[in-house]
């Protein structure tokens, strides 16, 4: 008992991994044999780029949080005492089904606007190409994705979460409905990002799907639609829906992007090359 009170620090730190690894385990034991049987375009499950991909997921399932921890506080704790409390805890009575709910459409309109702009403001887009750089997309591309990038996106909906109350710094589990949006949503992506040749007919108006997703991923025309992460009514409100029958022929950015993980994290911040005279 005496180590484990003195080493509370490492426990943590090795519970953390160990949750990481069985998540690797789970999401690869579902969508590797899925993407055998049904896949959208042949290919091997170590296909160019996968150890990249595998770099990533170890590399933002063990910092993000670090990362999104402080930035997220400060948000609640400004919005707390900027708000009135009339607003901000006009939820607070809400059952947790209905908080829950109502936090994943408002939290979706915040992902939307935070992915929207980086793809529209150069240097979000500088990290957010990384993402982009796949030129197969399956499920574990989902981890392809710079922490500074991760961040932003997900700073643009936890702030409406907090201001509309459906997130509070009050009350027990103050974390938890923030928690589960950022879950779902996590675990959602996976499936957007499989290499899966499904089509939900009519649902897919409603919930997102790998169709609606790799034609964000397109490197030809209409690449600057979609960017809902699970509702496509986002998108239908603001103009960039695109789901045809068919798939994308190809995957990719324009903007040159580093093959190996180091130079993907690191690249974005070095000085962006001046055209030449």
């Amino acid at each position: 008992m005496g180590f484990l009170a003195s080493h509370r620090h490492l426990l943590l730190a090795l519970a953390q991994v160990a949750r990481t690894l069985a998540l690797l385990a789970l999401v690869t034991a579902v969508f590797a044999p899925l993407e055998h049987f049904f896949a959208v375009r042949r290919a091997k499950l170590f296909e160019k780029g996968w150890s990249t991909n595998l770099g990533w997921y170890f590399v933002n399932s063990l910092v993000v949080a670090l990362l999104l921890g402080p930035p997220s506080a400060l948000i609640a704790g400004l919005v707390h005492l900027v708000l009135p409390s009339a607003v901000t805890g006009a939820a607070a009575a809400l059952p947790l089904p209905a908080r829950m709910a109502a936090a994943v459409l408002v939290g979706e309109v915040g992902f939307y606007w935070g992915h929207r702009l980086s793809h529209e403001i150069g240097w979000l887009w500088r990290f957010h190409a990384v993402h982009h750089s796949a030129t197969h997309v399956h499920f574990l591309v989902n981890t392809r994705a710079h922490p500074v990038d991760i961040v932003f996106t997900r700073l643009c909906g936890l702030v409406l979460l907090y201001a509309t109350g459906l997130a509070s710094v009050t009350g027990p589990h103050p974390t938890l409905v923030p928690a589960l949006v950022l879950f779902v949503g996590s675990i959602w992506s996976y499936f957007v990002h499989a290499n899966l040749r499904v089509r939900l007919g009519p649902l897919e108006e409603v919930i997102a799907t790998p169709a609606f997703h790799h034609w964000h991923h397109t490197l030809e025309d209409h690449k600057d639609h979609n960017y809902a992460s699970m509702l496509p009514v986002m998108d239908r409100l603001f103009g960039t829906f695109y789901l045809p029958r068919t798939w994308p022929e190809r995957y990719g950015a324009q903007t040159p992007v580093p093959p190996d993980l180091l130079g993907q994290l690191l690249g974005p911040f070095e000085p962006a090359a001046r055209p030449k005279a």
